[in-house]
């Protein structure tokens, strides 16, 4: 995925700055992909260029006028198009994982502290990812008042949340297991 479609995704979402794009990358799109605010600042200015973005600029009252970017039709095009090619599942790139294989050759135990510090920052991101559950779906789905119109982008927001919370649990279950092989491998183990 380019981070142009995740850009696009979001500003579908709500048209925004090019800071509030950012903000919202660490709240939301954050959860599936990492953006650095230059990063997005470039490839916002491309796909201006390229017109698949639509810029206005704003006045603002003691500050520096700001851009405010929405979708073009060029960039609702340029999504369609992409959400109906097919992509190939990604694999999974671990360097943990293969220090863990290396192990074998070398001292086990010697790996403990790195493992522990992998699983509290997976567990330290999954109570992140728990706390924006209970902020932003109080109700746990992401469905609207009962009787109410399903809206499919707070639907799919959840179904992608949901998706990182499994995998946090994945990885912090993971990593109990190796830490409960290389403890048992450790001397005395």
């Amino acid at each position: 995925m380019a981070l142009e479609h995740a850009i696009l995704v979001s500003l579908l979402e709500k048209p925004g700055s090019g800071y509030e794009l950012a903000r919202r990358f660490e709240r939301s799109i954050g959860y599936f992909w990492t953006a650095t605010h230059q990063q997005i600042y470039r490839v916002l200015k491309r796909m201006a260029a390229d017109g698949w973005v639509d810029v206005l600029d704003v006045a603002q009252q003691g500050r520096p006028d700001k851009k405010e970017y929405s979708v073009s039709p060029a960039g609702r095009s340029a999504l369609a198009g992409w959400l109906h090619e097919p992509i190939e599942p990604e694999s999974v790139r671990h360097e943990i994982a293969v220090k863990i294989r290396g192990a074998a050759f070398d001292e086990p135990a010697g790996l403990i502290a790195e493992v522990e510090r992998h699983r509290r920052m997976h567990e330290d991101q999954l109570a992140h990812y728990l706390a924006g559950q209970a902020r932003d779906f109080p109700s746990g789905t992401g469905e609207g008042p009962p009787g109410a119109a399903p809206d499919p982008g707070r639907e799919l927001q959840h179904a992608v949340l949901r998706g990182g919370i499994a995998y946090e649990r994945m990885m912090t279950a993971w990593l109990d297991d190796v830490l409960d092989t290389l403890r048992r491998l450790g001397p005395g183990g």
